[in-house]
């Protein structure tokens, strides 16, 4: 995913969240995240990480070993720079306009908003918001829609892409890593959704070579 953003020659990078929990390699994620000195915003998946804290979602007791191992992985140094991610963050995209950035939405990491949301419900989180584009992940979905002058984008997810039209009790994930290419130029903004494959038994290799505990859980929507 990183040689297709460079090969876009993009000028920026930003992060929407979510970036260390669940997988094999938390601690990689992290020392490759702080390579990149790009915006990370602090995502549902980030606050259970560190706090065990689950917010609005259920979890399991195997979720929750999972994330004991996956703190246990991370340097003091790679955990201050965990702990310091913010919930949103802003990229001037020149001529006035702005990029929000958030996980959720920008009221609340675990806020979720869809495509299929009535107009008024789905502009509620963002009342109060100035931007040009905002800018959220949560969902692991790639999806746009227009909020009158501005627009919204999820850019889908570059570790754990999902289908939501799917069993909920069981969901397969797609074998690509998902991101957005903004592009602003005169007086428009663009948005362009990429899905680059890559190799799924190397994914599940890397999980059974972790000694993560319950490697099936990370393993499962690969099978």
């Amino acid at each position: 995913m990183l040689d297709d953003v460079h090969g876009q020659d993009a000028d920026h990078i930003v992060c929407l969240g979510d970036h260390a929990q669940g997988g094999p390699q938390p601690a990689e994620t992290l020392d490759l995240l702080r390579e990149l000195g790009c915006p990370a915003v602090y995502g549902n998946s980030d606050h259970f990480l560190l706090t065990l804290d689950p917010g609005e979602e259920e979890v399991t007791p195997e979720q929750i070993a999972n994330a004991k191992w996956s703190k246990s992985q991370l340097s003091d140094e790679l955990l201050a720079f965990h702990e310091a991610f913010q919930p949103t963050a802003e990229l001037d995209l020149g001529e006035g306009r702005m990029l929000l950035a958030f996980h959720g939405t920008p009221r609340s990491r675990d806020e979720i908003v869809d495509p299929w949301m009535p107009e008024e419900k789905f502009r509620a989180p963002f009342e109060g918001f100035e931007a040009t584009v905002f800018a959220g992940g949560h969902t692991h979905q790639q999806w746009a829609r227009r909020m009158g002058d501005a627009y919204y984008v999820n850019p889908g997810s570059v570790g754990l892409p999902l289908d939501h039209h799917q069993s909920a009790s069981a969901p397969r994930a797609d074998p690509f890593a998902e991101y957005a290419i903004l592009s602003v130029g005169g007086a428009g903004v663009g948005v362009e959704f990429r899905r680059i494959p890559f190799d799924v038994d190397e994914l599940l290799a890397a999980i059974e070579a972790s000694g993560m505990p319950h490697p099936e859980l990370a393993a499962g929507p690969w099978r």
